[in-house]
């Protein structure tokens, strides 16, 4: 759960940051720094609305009953995992393009006045905040209503998030962002597809799904979630040691049907066909 719990605060948190040092830079090098006062309070209100959402999620649920939390926790685990698949698939296309997107959007903003860069601020970071806040939400459910592991695994993946950032806003690191969202995304998929078969499993014990007592498999003899390489694949994979056919078929087919096309290359544009050039008469 640490692991799987910073990979997302990583992958958010790196999206958020790169985003706000992408605004920060055009700021500066046009010279308009005096911008950037109202720049921070969106990005202070984004992240302080997202903090407000995972503690609601989190601490006010416990004052429903059982199935009542079963069928939240599980619907918001299927959310999470929606979430997740747009993101890699989103930042797989926009990776090369957002930094122009994000500069358009700031130039656009600053003729209108400050109010709109503060909202552009809070909006392009509320976004991954908001995000964050429901796969922390599925991370406790999944935990079992620990919080520690997953807000220490949140907050180790937003700080390094935030490190990488500012080393890359200074030219201190340069690597290819475009391979580390790959990396990331595919293991992004197989733990998205635990949160999916986690996710179901809740609905299954509220009774909004049938087959709680349809196992695929129980594997609690030999591979119990109590040792430390059962607890390994629950951290990472959310791996289930009484797993039920729906939660295995939802697994399966998610890693068949998304992975392929996460990792299917991106079509290229043909160049547009030469246009011959009148001759001179």
């Amino acid at each position: 759960m640490l692991f799987s719990s910073a990979l997302i605060g990583l992958r958010e948190g790196l999206e958020a940051a790169l985003v706000v040092s992408i605004l920060v830079a055009f700021l500066v090098k046009t010279e308009r720094r005096h911008a950037l006062r109202w720049v921070w309070p969106g990005v202070g209100a984004a992240v302080l609305l997202s903090v407000a959402v995972g503690a609601v999620l989190t601490y006010t649920t416990a004052q429903l009953s059982f199935e009542h939390q079963e069928l939240l926790g599980g619907s918001l685990s299927i959310v999470a995992v929606v979430f997740v698949t747009a993101m890699i698939f989103w930042m797989r296309k926009a990776s090369k393009s957002i930094a122009a997107e994000l500069r358009g959007k700031m130039d656009d903003a600053l003729d209108v006045g400050p109010a709109a860069v503060l909202l552009l601020s809070f909006l392009a970071v509320g976004r991954e905040g908001l995000e964050t806040a429901v796969f922390f939400y599925s991370a406790v459910q999944t935990a079992q209503s620990d919080t520690v592991q997953p807000l220490i695994g949140f907050a180790i993946g937003i700080a390094a998030a935030v490190v990488l950032a500012w080393l890359l806003y200074k030219g201190a690191v340069r690597f290819n962002l475009g391979k580390f969202f790959t990396i990331t995304g595919v293991l992004l998929v197989f733990v998205a597809a635990g949160v999916l078969g986690y996710g179901l499993h809740d609905l299954q014990e509220a009774a909004f799904l049938p087959g709680i007592g349809t196992l695929a498999f129980d594997a609690s003899a030999t591979l119990p979630e109590t040792s430390w390489y059962g607890a390994l694949l629950k951290g990472v994979f959310n791996y289930s040691q009484q797993t039920t056919v729906l939660q295995a078929v939802a697994w399966v087919a998610y890693v068949a049907i998304v992975l392929p096309l996460f990792l299917k290359p991106s079509k290229k544009t043909a160049p547009a066909p030469a246009v011959a050039a009148a001759p001179k008469e």
